[in-house]
């Protein structure tokens, strides 16, 4: 009996190609070196993941100005990229054990502030730089069953909410910065603050309907 569960443990054990795995894929998605000077902007995701050409007028192949279908198929084209390569990263570390150094990483973290499993981890690093990823991540763990559908509903409140935070705050509302009191820092620490909140307040609409009481 005792030498099962010795097995067990060893199968579980995380080696050092887990840990080094689960580092890199919090370093790529954290955005920490997007602006970097040096070599270490090889290791963020919009980086390696580089720019359109430009055609014309500083514009790329999307252009400006469009509408309907079509602009929305082109942006989705602008999408596939990013999608790809954030797969191709994540499964190439899962293989390395990057998960299993997730889920003993950030379980202590994520279950008492949204009730959520570790395996999240990096799904919750990935959403404050890019929703697209975060959903991707959140959806490939709901099908292997590590989360379950009242954790995914609750994730799924946190990442909505001020969606790919650090990102779009520094680029779709930077027309606003200007004219608000608070430097971004600040902005972006507010904006999370309520993202976890929102996810605490799904958290009990959850748990009341677990329990079979009116929300």
């Amino acid at each position: 009996m005792r030498k099962e569960e010795k097995n067990r443990e060893q199968e579980h054990r995380i080696g050092i190609e887990g840990w080094g795995s689960l580092f890199l894929l919090i370093i790529l998605f954290s955005g920490i070196f997007t602006n970097s000077g040096n070599f270490l902007k090889a290791f963020d995701l919009s980086n390696l993941i580089g720019s359109f050409g430009i055609i014309a007028d500083g514009l790329n192949f999307e252009g400006q100005g469009g509408v309907g279908a079509r602009e929305g198929f082109m942006f989705a084209l602008t999408l596939i990229p990013t999608t790809c390569v954030s797969v191709g990263f994540v499964h190439v570390c899962e293989d390395m054990g990057a998960m299993e150094a997730a889920r003993k990483f950030f379980t202590p973290l994520l279950r008492p502030l949204m009730g959520i499993p570790g395996t999240s981890g990096i799904a919750f690093v990935a959403s404050f730089t890019s929703s697209d990823v975060a959903s991707f991540m959140t959806k490939k763990a709901y099908q292997q069953g590590e989360i379950t559908d009242r954790e995914r509903t609750i994730f799924v409140a946190y990442q909505y909410a001020a969606s790919a935070v650090i990102i779009n705050t520094i680029s779709t509302q930077a027309p606003l910065l200007p004219i608000i009191k608070l430097a971004v820092g600040p902005v972006i620490v507010y904006l999370w603050i309520f993202k976890v909140l929102g996810a605490n307040i799904m958290r009990l609409v959850v748990k009341k309907e677990a329990e079979g009481g009116a929300v």
